[in-house]
């Protein structure tokens, strides 16, 4: 999927002259460059981008020419995808769970940390990788709530597990750190407070000085009309308790948002293909497509309406059930969305907020999916 050469205005612009029979993502370079300095200027310690959740090229060139510098990747694409575009960036290869090749390629490429969370694993990597200025990161996870759903069902060890792992990893000359992550969409500060103090006794119990603490993910985009995320207050907190528990010995801090700092640079412009009954909405696009995330965390009410012509639908709005275009049922968001009561076929039906796992989870099912990509200086209609 390329990004179009020109760059309009705004989405209203390029759907009024277009009128595209697809979806289309708009994104904004200036968007996506004030959220990076938002947490560059306001996270306290480094910035890394978790490339997951949107590895479209423009979106690291953009991180880049803001500033930020450090990249968590998960795979071999990845590291190949950000050595090509920033040869001099640092790199955390945070997967846990990572096969011999999968290791071997991170070793020639200059990797210097990788986390862990089993013992297994711990074992895989001290047998592979060169322990000379290498960080092994151990993963713990809590059970604590507070995000949109829950990363420790499939990673992260236990406190005492990690207690273990970690002194290990000092013991195999190892530079021992420290991560986990809160759960995808965290939007309380409170749960970031108790990892923290968790990882202070980690820490403390394993007789270990860590060199670094990564705070993880989870950092909200803003999904919700009425609840914009409160960063700030999540970058107080965790400056606050780090320096409370761990005084002299405060670890460096790395945080690795992804939806976080990507989210909010992109809209998708979807089209009505019908409106059936006055109650059912179908979609050109679901969660087979750039709607993949929605049944799992939960609808994006930030949403408007525009005609074909572009002039915005203002009717009474109403709940409805939302379809997308392929023949499987699963295929509908989640609940119902309000939408103005005099939408129409033809018209189209934009999401804000969309810039997180939109490129990278859509399919090609039942012959849907094609996803244009158009550059704008601002994503207001």
């Amino acid at each position: 999927m390329g990004v179009s050469k020109t760059i309009w205005t705004n989405p209203t612009e390029f759907l009024r002259v277009n009128r595209p029979e697809n979806p289309v993502l708009f994104f904004s370079p200036s968007a996506l460059q004030a959220t990076a300095r938002r947490f560059i200027d306001g996270f306290p310690g480094m910035v890394t981008y978790a490339v997951k959740s949107n590895p479209e090229e423009v979106v690291i060139e953009n991180l880049l020419a803001a500033g930020l510098r450090g990249f968590d990747v998960a795979s071999p694409f990845e590291m190949r995808l950000i050595r090509r575009l920033a040869p001099d960036a640092a790199m955390h290869y945070n997967n846990p769970v990572r096969s011999r090749a999968e290791i071997a390629v991170a070793v020639e490429m200059g990797i210097k940390s990788y986390s862990v969370d089993s013992a297994s694993e711990l074992a895989k990597l001290i047998e592979l990788v060169p322990a000379a200025e290498t960080e092994i990161t151990v993963r713990f996870k809590l059970p604590v709530g507070g995000a949109a759903y829950n990363f420790g069902a499939k990673f992260g060890a236990t406190a005492d597990l990690a207690t273990e792992l970690l002194r290990e990893v000092a013991q195999a000359g190892f530079i021992p750190s420290l991560t986990f992550h809160p759960g995808t969409q965290c939007t309380e500060p409170t749960t970031w407070e108790a990892y923290i103090r968790t990882a202070a006794q980690i820490a403390d119990d394993a007789g270990v000085a860590i060199a670094r603490l990564n705070v993880g993910g989870g950092y909200p985009s803003h999904r919700l009309k009425d609840a914009p995320p409160d960063l700030e207050a999540i970058f107080a907190m965790i400056d606050t308790v780090a320096t409370e528990v761990f005084g002299d010995n405060h670890p460096i801090l790395i945080c690795e948002p992804g939806r976080g700092l990507c989210g909010d640079a992109f809209s998708v412009a979807t089209r009505v293909k019908a409106v059936r009954d006055e109650a059912h909405v179908f979609l050109n696009d679901g969660v087979y497509g750039s709607l993949f995330e929605l049944p799992m965390i939960g609808v994006i009410d930030r949403t408007e309406v525009l005609a074909s012509d572009g002039k915005r639908r203002s009717g009474e709005d109403l709940p409805r059930i939302v379809f997308g275009p392929t023949c499987d049922s699963v295929d509908r968001l989640p609940g119902e969305l309000l939408l103005p009561g005099d939408i129409e076929e033809g018209d189209f039906l934009i999401f804000h907020g969309m810039g997180a796992y939109s490129t990278v989870t859509n399919t090609r099912f039942n012959g849907f999916g094609e996803l244009g990509l158009a550059t704008v200086l601002s994503l207001r209609l």
